[in-house]
């Protein structure tokens, strides 16, 4: 059984027992979260696909930990000026684990 889910302006397939990072969400670790847009969800060899969102259908998971993701530097040149800048950006995350799937009806 899987499901498609959309959080932080992404979709993410997961299974139960996934673990996943996802945009920053408000929530501490060990706490429950309950992702209720899902977009598909699958249960053997049916597949139900929302418009655009399943109803009912709730995928729960659990926040392991919050962070940051590795370094990026980004470089701004304009020629002939004598401009350049350097600066680095580190992405926010939430490492959650899936637990359950529901398929609501």
């Amino acid at each position: 059984m899987f499901a498609i889910i959309e959080t932080g302006g992404k979709q993410y397939k997961v299974s139960e027992g996934d673990v996943i990072f996802v945009e920053k969400l408000d929530v501490n670790e060990g706490d429950e979260v309950k992702f209720d847009r899902v977009l598909g969800v699958s249960e053997g060899d049916a597949f139900t696909v929302g418009t655009p969102l399943v109803d009912g259908a709730v995928v729960t998971a659990k926040a392991i930990t919050n962070g940051k993701g590795k370094k990026i530097h980004v470089m701004t040149y304009k020629p002939k000026k004598n401009e350049k800048r350097k600066i680095g950006h580190r992405q926010p995350y939430t490492k959650v684990q899936i637990e359950s799937i529901s398929a609501g009806k």
